[in-house]
């Protein structure tokens, strides 16, 4: 299923996409798409059963797209998680997964604005695949039982600041953190739809010009061992997020005059199956 959340921001209800494209509110049934949902297999087939019926009431295609998870409880994100991106940055591959925390309340939605922040002279773009959470997973021992953690796959846009993240001493969280700087969906697609997370393109467009074209099968930890290897330091729970790092073509890995993000510009990312998200800047 194509699971997605509609309205304006902070009132959004839930709905799915169906095979022809179409919107459905799923608002009858359940009461939002969250952790708990995903949790709840019942409560799953029950939403598969009303889709295919098609009896589920139509949508309006042209109202917003929220965040396709509501209640997210941590967002944990790889860094320098692809072999090609380590190497644009002039970084060795890691030996094991780099890990730092985005706050929930920088999601947003896919076509929101994003705000440059005050102060801002390198705020960059990062297309990444997310890993949803489905069962609370800790300690997990295999990759099988990974993976059997993951309720489904959204695209995620880990936006940064790089001044902030790498100059302004301590963490990264500086450059992380700032506000919308994690547009999330359009869709969160269940885990059966995608039955090999490492055999996806993702790409970014700035201002029309094609800037990231990668596939996950760059990965240098793929999505099982990502999942496996956090539920070793922190529990995972139905809700929570992983963005699982962004390939090769970030302007921090560009010769200067590297073409950091300014207001005015637009930003298109897409995932194959996992949609397309649009997002003009202006500043905060």
């Amino acid at each position: 299923m194509k699971l997605l959340r509609v309205g304006p921001a902070g009132a959004e209800r839930p709905a799915l996409l169906d095979a022809g494209g179409t919107r459905r509110d799923l608002s009858g049934l359940v009461a939002d798409i969250d952790g708990g949902l995903l949790a709840d297999d019942a409560a799953l087939a029950r939403l598969r059963e009303a889709a295919a019926s098609g009896t589920l009431p139509v949508l309006d295609a042209a109202e917003r797209v929220g965040p396709p998870l509501a209640r997210i409880g941590k967002i944990v994100c790889v860094g320098l998680n692809y072999h090609d991106h380590a190497a644009e940055v002039g970084a060795a591959a890691p030996a094991e997964p780099v890990l730092f925390m985005k706050a929930p309340d920088t999601v947003v939605g896919p076509h929101d604005t994003v705000l440059v922040p005050r102060g801002s002279v390198k705020t960059d773009w990062e297309c990444e695949l997310a890993v949803v959470i489905g069962r609370t997973a800790r300690y997990l021992d295999s990759h099988a039982e990974a993976m059997a953690a993951v309720a489904g796959y959204a695209l995620s846009h880990d936006v940064s600041e790089r001044a902030f993240q790498n100059e302004r001493g301590g963490q990264w969280d500086k450059g992380k953190n700032c506000e919308t700087f994690n547009p999330l969906g359009p869709w969160l697609v269940t885990a059966d739809e995608i039955p090999d997370p490492q055999a996806l393109r993702l790409r970014t467009w700035v201002n029309g010009t094609l800037m990231q074209d990668g596939r996950t099968a760059d990965q240098i930890f793929p999505v099982a061992e990502v999942v496996r290897y956090i539920s070793r330091f922190m529990t995972l729970r139905p809700g929570d997020v992983i963005n699982t790092g962004t390939p090769a073509g970030v302007a921090w890995g560009r010769p200067e005059p590297r073409p950091f993000l300014r207001a005015g510009d637009v930003v298109e990312l897409e995932i194959e199956q996992l949609g397309r998200q649009r997002q003009d800047l202006v500043n905060a």
